[in-house]
């Protein structure tokens, strides 16, 4: 039983930061109807700039601001400089920008700051809390709290807001939003700026654990994308259950098979889900909202 309840526990914090790189996902998706494939780097920014910022002798809590407020920036940059001037491009063609733009972050990253592994101090120190015969870090209880919070946060956005209205109408139909009077422009570059400062904040409170380093943004893409579908791309409750089951997945994978099929597991996802559920597990509810 203790065992089961490490891995379950093992498997939330994990998966807890899925769902904030594939609520990130959904953000994009539902103002442009686009994968972003750069959205792992943020994730990687925000925990490298933070760990370099502290580094320097920064306060923790101001280096993690700083590093959510660049991250941000670096998305706007991204879609005025990439994605707006490929308005109109396939699909396919503004997927392959990302992916290029991913590329591009990482290896800017790798010259500003270095290759090495970093790792600041967890907020509320290291001494690990009982549960049921199993043991969970402070930090984790951060990176859940962190995942739920951004997760209604964002369903208030879109559900109670103009403005994440506008994120819908513009992503179901531009020309109509545009004739409406509502700004795409304005509401493309917020989308990325949101989507950017949540994976940067999956940067922060996840590095205490795990550690960053400039080439971790492309597995942290691939499996919150695996997430993203999983629960039904462009849905923020997907996102946040994708992300969970896949965490959960990869734990119980790891601990009742192999460690080294973990990693395996998000490809399975994207596999399955293609064949079987090629909307996501929310597909219907999707449909209705947009």
């Amino acid at each position: 039983m203790s065992e089961l309840m490490q891995f379950l526990l093992s498997g939330l914090t994990v998966g807890a930061v899925y769902a904030l790189v594939a609520l990130g996902f959904t953000i994009i998706y539902n103002a442009s109807d686009v994968a972003n494939f750069a959205q792992g780097e943020f994730v990687m920014l925000g925990g490298m700039i933070t760990a370099s910022a502290y580094t320097a002798g920064a306060p923790l809590l101001l280096a993690a601001t700083l590093a959510i407020v660049l991250t941000a920036v670096v998305g706007i940059l991204l879609n005025k400089l990439a994605i707006e001037p490929a308005r109109g491009a396939p699909v396919a063609s503004l997927i392959i920008i990302t992916i290029g733009a991913s590329i591009f972050i990482r290896g800017l990253t790798q010259l500003l700051l270095d290759k090495e592994l970093h790792r600041f101090p967890a907020f509320s120190g290291n001494d690990p809390i009982h549960v049921l015969g199993a043991t969970i870090l402070p930090q984790s209880l951060w990176v859940i709290a962190g995942a739920l919070l951004v997760f209604v946060a964002l369903w208030l956005f879109f559900t109670r807001t103009l403005t994440g209205r506008a994120v819908l109408a513009t992503a179901n139909n531009r020309i109509a939003a545009l004739l409406v009077g509502i700004n795409t422009r304005y509401i493309m570059a917020l989308s990325f700026a949101l989507s950017a400062a949540i994976g940067g904040l999956a940067g922060i409170l996840i590095t205490p654990i795990t550690l960053t380093s400039y080439d971790i943004g492309m597995t942290m893409a691939l499996k919150g994308f695996a997430a993203a579908m999983l629960g039904g791309m462009g849905n923020p409750k997907g996102a946040l259950a994708g992300g969970l089951l896949l965490g959960l997945l990869e734990a119980l994978t790891a601990g009742y098979i192999s460690s080294q099929y973990k990693d395996a597991a998000a490809f399975v996802v994207i596999l399955a889900v293609l064949f079987f559920m090629p909307k996501g597990l929310f597909a219907s509810k999707v449909a209705e909202r947009v």
